[in-house]
């Protein structure tokens, strides 16, 4: 078994804001694993606020050692071998765990959903984001995303109400919040909550600090739409907690350290009787088709990654009527350019 990895930039195509800084490029590290003349591709999406880098990941991926992956995977002794590298890291972690559930489906010639028990029919519609921006700008990415089914805002700023009429007045689909721990006066925020339903809102991410256990859960005691856990969520040890905070979980690959632990989480949300959103940070076809392969198991999607970036290494994946269409080719189903 050999493992390879390159550092990558994902070019935006829109300078992305969201309530606490702005972006135009994600970095990436891209990984291979060979086994057996089949190679399976994973990717590590590092955005700024989770402390990744290419330094780092290059540091992590050099400590690990290819024989500890025998086939059959064991993705639960993988994920702890990865941990007892190195605490945190999750996104180079979901690279290795990615890579190895494409190379798993080659191997065994079936796509990786329905290795995850996946049924493709129940894909949610995924949506399309919108960072904050001049009126002019916000008005063209919402015709970037004509014939998308749901647009998501990102808010947290004194101008939430400006942009969120602002793309009213150039559509009406349904919309999904993302505030980003923005918020921080509790009744100014429920009465936000309140106007956001009647602008056609469906859920809310993230509202207040992550920090802010009683704030937050106030706001899902009183709010009319779901609350939704985010930066609050990151792996499985934290879905418990989110019970009595939250409505639901935003479950991401960069963040759950890949397919296995997302599954758990899903698992663990379904038993506790949480909502499930399945998101993305800036990532290519590659991790998209991973989270894809488990997106029907969840009550909505947020997984626009290619929609919203310039230099794509893969191919895109198809999309019909809003939602990725997943393949019956073995592995993610991931082509090269």
């Amino acid at each position: 078994m050999r493992l390879t990895y390159q550092p990558f930039e994902l070019l935006l195509k829109h300078t992305f804001t969201i309530a606490k800084f702005s972006r135009t490029s994600t970095p990436l590290t891209l990984v291979q694993i060979e086994h057996e003349g089949h190679t399976g591709y994973g990717e590590a999406s590092m955005v700024p606020y989770m402390g990744e880098s290419h330094q780092s990941a290059a540091a992590f991926l050099s400590k690990i050692d290819v024989s500890r992956f025998s086939y059959p995977f064991d993705f639960a002794a993988i994920i702890n071998y990865l941990d007892g590298i190195a605490l945190g890291q999750p996104a180079v972690k979901a690279a290795i765990d990615i890579a190895l559930h494409d190379l798993e489906g080659k191997l065994k010639g079936k796509p990786c959903w329905q290795l995850c028990g996946t049924d493709p029919a129940k894909m949610p519609a995924t949506s399309f984001t919108i960072g904050i921006d001049t009126k002019d700008v916000i008005i063209q990415k919402v015709k970037e995303a004509e014939g998308l089914k749901v647009i998501k805002v990102k808010l947290g700023r004194d101008s939430d109400k400006e942009l969120i009429q602002t793309i009213r007045s150039a559509t009406n689909v349904p919309l999904y919040v993302d505030a980003n721990q923005g918020w921080t006066d509790r009744r100014r925020s429920i009465d936000m909550i309140y106007w956001l339903k009647e602008q056609g809102v469906q859920l809310i991410e993230q509202p207040m600090l992550k920090t802010d256990i009683d704030g937050n859960a106030w706001l899902t005691e009183h709010s009319p739409i779901p609350i939704i856990g985010d930066e609050a969520v990151q792996r499985l040890a934290d879905v418990e907690a989110a019970r009595g905070v939250y409505h639901g979980i935003n479950i991401k690959l960069m963040k759950s350290a890949g397919m296995y632990e997302a599954q758990q989480m899903i698992n663990k949300a379904r038993e506790l009787g949480l909502k499930i959103l399945i998101g993305c940070m800036s990532e290519t076809s590659c991790a998209t088709l991973a989270a894809a392969a488990l997106a029907p198991q969840c009550d909505w999607a947020d997984l626009d990654g290619p929609l919203l970036t310039t230099n794509n290494p893969y191919k895109m994946p198809a999309f019909k009527d809003g939602k990725w269409v997943l393949s019956n080719e073995a592995g993610l189903g991931l082509t090269l350019l």
